[in-house]
């Protein structure tokens, strides 16, 4: 029962939605913005710099609360926890991000969330993707391609950069940590299938750092919509 009780936890923690929160406390309703989505990537284009790394700060305190605080105080309540437990809440914060309860099951794409998930169960990993974050975002200026290489990057970089405590001795416990990271870092992926299909049709946002930048990407746009 303390099991199940800590993993609803974590998904309800998840399933708070600090984008679409952001948006009320601005009169507004962030999924009528820009790409629709409650993420941090779309409440920093529309609402602007500060709620945007506010709400990323967040969604990934989700994640990270979720796989670390809950086991302790589950040790600390009932004198132990299942080793399985910071696994089951990886899994169900980030099932209350991308499919939360309080906004019809449509939510974020589990980037931050999955950073927070990360950094507590595989810190090497989840420096890895930042720094291939940092480096795909500074050469193409796609938030999208730097979210998609990062969690390829921690999906495939968990089986060898970290070795989570007792996978050699605990068995299957032990491996449900790297499994259920490259489970988790598919669905980023996959969550952000619209976004390839605009960089096919080359039709994805860039982000502009100046105005020149800018000017340009409007440029392009107004000559491809004729």
């Amino acid at each position: 029962m303390a099991f199940l009780l800590f993993a609803l936890c974590a998904y309800l923690a998840g399933s708070i939605p600090f984008g679409y929160l952001a948006g009320k406390i601005r009169g507004v309703d962030i999924r009528t913005l820009g790409s629709g989505n409650i993420g941090a990537t779309n409440v920093f284009r529309s609402l602007g710099p500060k709620p945007g790394v506010s709400v990323f700060a967040l969604d990934a305190a989700k994640g990270a609360f979720a796989v670390a605080a809950l086991p302790a105080i589950c040790r600390i309540a009932f004198g132990g926890a299942s080793p399985w437990l910071p696994v089951a809440c990886a899994v169900a914060v980030m099932l209350g991000h991308s499919f939360p309860v309080f906004l019809g099951f449509r939510g974020g794409k589990g980037v931050a969330t999955g950073l927070g998930i990360a950094i507590g169960l595989a810190p090497w990993s989840a420096l890895a993707g930042l720094g291939v974050w940092i480096a795909l975002f500074l050469a193409t200026r796609y938030v999208s391609v730097a979210s998609i290489g990062a969690a390829l990057t921690v999906g495939c970089g968990v089986w060898f950069l970290d070795t989570p405590a007792g996978t050699k001795s605990a068995g299957a416990a032990g491996l449900a940590a790297p499994v259920a990271i490259s489970v988790m870092a598919a669905l980023v992926v996959l969550k952000h299938r619209s976004n390839v299909a605009r960089l096919v049709r080359g039709t994805e946002n860039r982000f502009c750092f100046t105005k020149r930048q800018l000017a340009k990407r409007d440029a392009l746009r107004e000559g491809a919509g004729r």
